[in-house]
């Protein structure tokens, strides 16, 4: 997620991270976040999401979670294989959204074996891209399998595109996948499903919980993981989050995706409202949790 993104996600943040006692004195079941959850609904973008929560009595709530949206960075997560020889990358990656990060890491295990662990995972509607560069080389146009280079990709963002261009979210280079998927993954990945050693998954949520993106949408003091990515593309817009805070000891997974089409100027109030209204959820989410 861009810092441009960031600091327009905590504008809508804030003014309901500043409430948060208020909400956990009055909500304690999943009611406040039913209607937390119908207000993200109606935001006029094509959207999905899911909060379950792990409590003594499981509940989850959620908006067409099965939807396949472009989720961008939040793919990223999947490129995180357990091993800490490449720290720096791994950190860049999550924490900073690196793209030239990502691509050295997806060189290093290669595209396949990722695909496989997302496999394994029983993620059916998730796809990861060759590579960060041959992602934005198709969009902007370039025939399947090109790498135009960062210098090629550059120039295709500032509109010399060398082909017609493609939507995004499509079925060949794509960063996608749902809400269900999402949360299956990090409900699994955080337990140490895909993890032969104990440190191996200490090192995943170190890296994990760098996701600057948490800090504004998660209630204080609350232990936090997981991966944001955003992307503008012609007129084609996307925001997504996804992970899993912690509440009492009580794990709480979410995701919160959402596409949509128009001017750039337009923007800015979106993601106020995205930012608003999901830090709203998982506010009352760790109030129905306590």
């Amino acid at each position: 997620m861009s810092l441009d993104r960031r600091r327009l996600l905590a504008m809508g943040a804030s003014a309901v991270l500043t409430s948060g006692a208020a909400a956990r004195a009055e909500t304690r079941s999943p009611e406040g976040v039913q209607a937390a959850v119908a207000r993200f609904a109606k935001l006029p973008v094509t959207s999905s999401c899911l909060v379950a929560a792990d409590a003594p009595a499981p509940w989850q709530v959620a908006h067409d979670p099965k939807a396949r949206l472009f989720v961008g960075s939040v793919v990223k997560t999947f490129n995180l294989s357990g091993t800490t020889t490449r720290r720096s990358v791994l950190e860049a990656m999550i924490a900073h959204s690196d793209n030239t990060a990502t691509d050295v890491a997806i060189a290093s295990v290669g595209p396949a074996p990722v695909r496989a662990l997302i496999k394994e995972a029983g993620l059916t509607a998730t796809q990861i891209p060759e590579s960060t560069r041959r992602l934005f080389s198709y969009i902007a146009g370039a025939p399947e399998g090109v790498d135009l280079g960062w210098h090629g990709v550059q120039q295709a963002v500032a509109g010399k595109l060398p082909g017609k261009p493609r939507p995004p979210l499509n079925d060949r280079e794509t960063m996608a996948s749902t809400a269900d998927d999402l949360v299956r993954w990090y409900q699994q990945a955080l337990r140490g499903a895909f993890f032969k050693k104990p440190e191996t998954l200490v090192e995943f949520k170190r890296i994990q919980a760098m996701a600057d993106a948490l800090d504004l949408i998660v209630p204080t003091n609350i232990a936090a993981y997981g991966k944001g990515g955003s992307i503008d593309w012609q007129d084609f817009h996307c925001v997504s989050i996804a992970g899993q805070m912690v509440v009492d000891r009580v794990p709480v997974t979410f995701c919160f995706s959402i596409n949509w089409t128009g001017p750039d100027a337009g923007v800015p109030a979106v993601m106020k409202s995205y930012g608003t209204v999901i830090a709203d959820v998982l506010q009352q989410a760790a109030a129905a949790v306590r």
